[in-house]
């Protein structure tokens, strides 16, 4: 572990990756190309920011192992904001006065990305943000220098209402984080029910740090539910899983894509068994069809990651891989140049990535389709493909 701090300064690393071999005959002597990262490596969204961290440092080393692009090293500037939405501006700022910074990626949570874009704006600097809501990049005119890698909760609440429709669930129970990653997705959850045929039969909401859901999930017990939704990050989803079991509730708990990591699994323990959600194909890579385009791209950054840093892959950081390797995509036709990087990345066509394949346009800056998620069962303590 790196000590608290490093954790709170900065992370310098001059890097490359061989996905795209940039350059590789040209002098290292070239002005580097100066990429700014916002992660949340410590508090509360660690489990987010510290594998978001670690692949933009592993594509960033991998880059300059091949020469850099177009002769220029890659030097990424990586900031914790310690999942502090303040700490995260004052990070964003400091990186978009440095006139030598090109871009920035991150950061990992909602309500950090909201507050960031609106300095990254006002400067005009391209910035690809690592977290979920829609509002991030929608609408794109609003939204003229931001991107975003992560799926959106519009896709997930879409692909939960196909499963609950395939599977006779007509009724649910939602609870909800009160940060903004759950009011957005509360806020689809409810938009979306009516025409998949589904009902919310009620809802509650609780905090990041609460310690017992109890309370809420006794009331949702008393309701005609067929099936409980749970939208958060973070440790409280797991406990929310454990409260559940401790209740005896016997019907489905479906979880956002908040949680298809293995750090949830870890977190909920036995409590995690048969819990349903949206996730990105990065954990059931080796489930999908040799013919199915991302098989290598999330085979390679699965067993890269490993190897490296001798733990499991995880699909936050496959939003900043993404997110790195498009950038440096852009790059190379754009150079030292933001408002030509900003064009590039809306042009982004056929970009298959961890997370999806990547179709950007002036209206869509995020650039996927609900192809990007299927549906996962947690058995046996891994990750099940089920639709």
């Amino acid at each position: 572990m790196k000590t608290k701090a490093i954790l709170a300064g900065v992370t310098v690393v001059l890097a490359g990756l061989g996905l795209i071999f940039l350059g590789c005959g040209k002098s290292q002597k070239s002005a580097p190309y100066v990429v700014g990262g916002i992660f949340s490596i410590s508090g509360p969204a660690s489990y987010l920011g510290e594998p978001e961290r670690n692949s933009m440092e592993m594509v960033a080393e991998a880059v300059n192992a091949k020469g850099g692009i177009n002769g220029h090293p890659l030097k990424v500037v990586i900031y914790d904001d310690e999942t502090d939405v303040t700490k995260a501006r004052l990070q964003a700022t400091k990186l978009v006065q440095d006139k030598n910074c090109l871009a920035i990626i991150g950061p990992s949570i909602t309500p950090s990305s909201m507050t960031v874009l609106d300095v990254t704006q006002k400067a005009k600097m391209p910035l690809i943000s690592c977290a979920a809501a829609a509002g991030i990049t929608a609408p794109a005119k609003d939204r003229f220098w931001t991107f975003k890698t992560a799926q959106t909760d519009a896709m997930a609440v879409g692909r939960i209402y196909q499963y609950c429709q395939k599977h006779g669930i007509t009724k649910v129970a939602i609870l909800t984080v009160s940060s903004a990653f759950g009011v957005a997705g509360k806020g689809q959850l409810l938009a979306q029910a009516s025409k998949h045929g589904i009902k919310v039969v009620g809802q509650e909401v609780f905090a990041d740090k609460d310690t017992d859901m109890t309370p809420q999930l006794t009331k949702l017990r008393s309701l005609p539910a067929q099936a409980v939704i749970c939208w958060g990050v973070g440790p409280a989803p797991a406990l929310v899983a454990k409260n559940m079991k401790q209740l005896g509730f016997t019907i489905p708990l479906i979880q956002s894509h908040g949680a298809a990591s293995k750090k949830f699994i870890e977190l909920a323990g036995d409590a995690a068994e048969g819990i349903i959600m949206p996730a990105g194909k990065l954990v059931i890579w080796q489930q999908l069809p040799d013919t199915d385009p991302q098989k290598a791209v999330c085979k390679e950054y699965a067993e890269k990651y490993h190897a490296k840093f001798k733990a499991p892959e995880s699909s936050f950081g496959g939003y900043a891989y993404d997110a790195i390797r498009m950038l440096n995509q852009a790059l190379v036709k754009a150079g030292n140049n933001r408002a030509k990087i900003r064009s590039q990345l809306e042009g982004v066509k056929n970009f298959v990535g961890v997370s999806g394949i990547f179709n950007m346009s002036p209206e869509d800056h995020n650039g996927l389709s609900p192809a990007a998620f299927v549906m996962v069962k947690i058995h046996n303590g891994g990750f099940q493909l089920i639709d």
